[in-house]
């Protein structure tokens, strides 16, 4: 009679606790599987079981067990529930990294599922890397950004992951998640899961499925009212010294209700009395929104030096806002009116001032010119203008070349320190004009740092990727392009743009004619815009000026920097070194990720052994 008995009646919890173990690769704490460790798991992975639920959302900060839950909901519907599965990823690669490196780990060390697939065999398709079948139904795990791993297929239970990375369209087929969605159309317990990281505010595809749910948050209560109240970051405080920085005491939370200083040794107490409120209403779709407050593998001390430091930098407190906050970042626009920029310009003490340790350069190629810009960085990434010139000439002839090696190679800028700089590194334009003459010019002047580069649109793209080989003319040696991620870039500058006090990251522009209200017309005549392509928002930067060479350049220029890869604080240490008062020193500082100092080359290998 047991072979007709019915198994039990399980909830993706209750299958994890009995049955999932955590494999040591793949897991910080190798062993049985917990829930009670982060009960905050619970009521994510109990919805993929709850009646009337067809829809799970989950926004949460980075590192919360989110990657987890979707792994549980396989191994339980692999043992318990059998049925086609598809787990989508943001791209085949990923996906094929999280099956060999999560899933078939998972399915090797728990015994309830050791034996649902076969070994893995060259011409055994019904266990392969992307693909693993099991007594009443089969995991197919694809990527976003491949319309074939989507073909058609019936699927009842799609668990979607890291959502806010996926491309707007896969090749031509359109939204992934909605190809994704479509699947499991014919079943009338369908289960979608979806779960992300948060990334822009205006574009972030969780935070949209997020605000169309239940929106449910985890409250806890209080150890002393016992007010069951959601953490958030505006109750967490720290001390601070005479100074009024942090004084590097442990920070404690603010009770809404009491006011109590809730510590760190409170929070395992809280979160075991803590359950999921629905702050909203939508049938059929549960929501959940996760902070690292509740993270038992983070403490707040961490989260409040992450803080500080992500202070510095917007970019750093855009990543800090998105993986430990769980939130949107909303992009901050003030502070770049040209009219503002153009205020900010200041009296240098020498051509580069005492803070820059290094030179890097962009130029912008055009049909009758070049536009070149020098840069200084400082410590922190701080950056000085420190000239834009405009070479007017056919770029097709020698002239205009001459005049900016003149600027590039042979230009020596004084230092305020009494040293002598020169161009380190310098990106050039090879992606609009005179595209065969530009890899010319890089070619015969690699050994100087000089890059050829093309830009390529579209957010989650390197700023800079390893070079391709371009060939120019007949029997010529190929030289290296570099393709940079532009939209990244922009997104950068701009956030720096937006910092209002100097130091790290802070952009400095001198008074000079060169720093005319058009070239700050010029730096801030592209804007972030959010347009629907195929019905899916996208992030892009759209020209609202007719020229926009100031912003391009300072994209090329910072593109140097990266490919210069120098060690500033050494840098900074050599230099003081290397002047005194009775020899000033020529230096180029230019050296990579060497960073050290050297006198530049003159006169070949002769002279230059020394």
């Amino acid at each position: 009679m047991s072979l007709w008995r019915s198994p039990p009646s399980l909830t993706v919890s209750d299958w994890a606790d009995a049955h999932r173990v955590l494999s040591s690769e793949s897991s910080a704490e190798p062993g049985r599987w917990r829930t009670d460790r982060a009960p905050f798991q619970r009521g994510m992975m109990d919805a993929m079981a709850e009646e009337g639920i067809n829809t799970v959302v989950i926004m949460s900060s980075a590192q919360m067990g989110k990657s987890e839950v979707l792994f549980n909901c396989i191994g339980y519907f692999a043992d318990q529930d059998p049925t086609a599965i598809l787990m989508l990823q943001p791209t085949l690669d990923m996906g094929s990294a999280v099956s060999k490196d999560r899933i078939a780990p998972m399915f090797r060390d728990t015994p309830a599922l050791k034996d649902k697939i076969g070994a893995r065999r060259s011409k055994d398709s019904d266990n392969t890397l992307l693909h693993k079948k099991f007594p009443g139904g089969h995991l197919t795990i694809c990527g976003a950004n491949s319309a074939a791993s989507l073909a058609s297929r019936p699927i009842r239970v799609v668990l979607a992951d890291e959502i806010d990375r996926y491309p707007a369209s896969a090749g031509a087929e359109g939204d992934p998640l909605n190809l994704a969605k479509k699947r499991t159309a014919t079943f009338h317990n369908r289960k979608i899961l979806m779960a992300s990281t948060p990334t822009v505010k205006g574009a972030s595809r969780i935070e949209m499925a997020y605000e169309e749910s239940d929106q449910r948050r985890f409250y806890v209560p209080c150890p002393h009212c016992d007010l069951m109240q959601p953490l958030e970051w505006s109750h967490l405080q720290w001390a601070k010294g005479d100074d009024g920085h942090w004084d590097g005491t442990a920070p404690w939370y603010s009770c809404d209700g009491c006011g109590t200083s809730l510590t760190e040794a409170d929070k395992a107490r809280m979160l075991k009395g803590g359950r999921w409120v629905a702050e909203g209403t939508a049938a059929g779709v549960a929501g959940f929104h996760l902070n690292e407050l509740y993270s038992p593998w983070r403490l707040w001390r961490e989260m409040v030096v992450d803080f500080l430091e992500a202070k510095k930098d917007s970019e750093l407190l855009r990543v800090f806002v998105n993986t430990s906050l769980g939130e949107t970042f909303e992009e901050a626009g003030e502070g770049l009116e040209p009219e503002g920029l153009f205020a900010r310009c200041e009296q240098y003490a020498a051509e580069v001032p005492d803070g820059a340790v290094v030179l890097t350069a962009g130029v912008d190629v055009h049909p009758d010119r070049l536009e070149a810009e020098v840069f200084g960085w400082g410590l922190d990434q701080e950056r000085w203008s420190i000239t834009s010139r405009v070479l007017w000439g056919d770029p097709d002839k020698d002239d205009v070349w001459e005049a900016l090696d003149d600027i590039i190679i042979r230009g020596l800028f004084k230092h305020e320190s009494g040293a002598t700089l020169c161009v380190s590194s310098t990106c050039i334009d090879s992606g609009g004009h005179n595209t065969q003459r530009v890899y010319e010019y890089c070619r015969s002047r690699k050994g100087r740092r000089i890059f050829a580069i093309k830009g390529m649109g579209g957010f989650g793209r390197a700023m800079v990727s390893a070079p391709s080989r371009k060939r120019h003319g007949r029997n010529r040696r190929p030289v290296d392009l570099f393709t940079l991620g532009v939209d990244e870039i922009k997104s950068l500058i701009h956030s720096r743009l937006c910092i209002i006090k100097p130091g790290p990251g802070f952009c400095h522009f001198p008074i000079s004619d060169e720093y005319d209200q058009e070239y700050f017309d010029q730096l801030t005549a592209e804007k972030v815009q959010t347009k629907f392509t195929k019905g899916v928002p996208v992030r892009v930067w759209v020209q609202t000026r007719p020229r926009n060479e100031a912003f391009d350049n300072n994209v090329y220029g910072y593109a140097a920097f990266i490919l210069l890869n120098p060690n500033l604080e050494a840098l900074a240490d050599k230099l003081g070194e290397a002047v005194t008062p009775e020899e000033p020193a020529e230096i180029d500082a230019g050296l990579g990720n060497r960073g050290r100092l050297a006198p530049r080359r003159r006169g070949g290998f002769v002279n230059s052994w020394k």
